[in-house]
């Protein structure tokens, strides 16, 4: 059975920010939305939507599925 932990485990936004040379501020700039939200994206704390996804995956220039955790 999947704890708390393991199933809130479901992206890899903040790595693939550090991958890219991008910062949670900038990726909030380029989408319109409050840097809370995002650090809650980028600590798993909840999740962005599809759409927002593609939006993320389009700005940093890689696919969707490196954005998400493989299990």
């Amino acid at each position: 059975m999947e704890t708390k932990t393991e199933r809130q485990k479901l992206n890899r936004i903040k790595a693939v920010l550090a991958e890219t040379g991008h910062t949670g501020k900038w990726l909030a700039e380029q989408l319109g939305k409050d840097p809370v939200t995002v650090s809650k994206w980028c600590t798993n704390t909840s999740q962005p939507d599809l759409y927002t996804l593609k939006n993320i995956s389009d700005l940093i220039n890689t696919k969707m599925s490196e954005l998400l955790i493989d299990k």
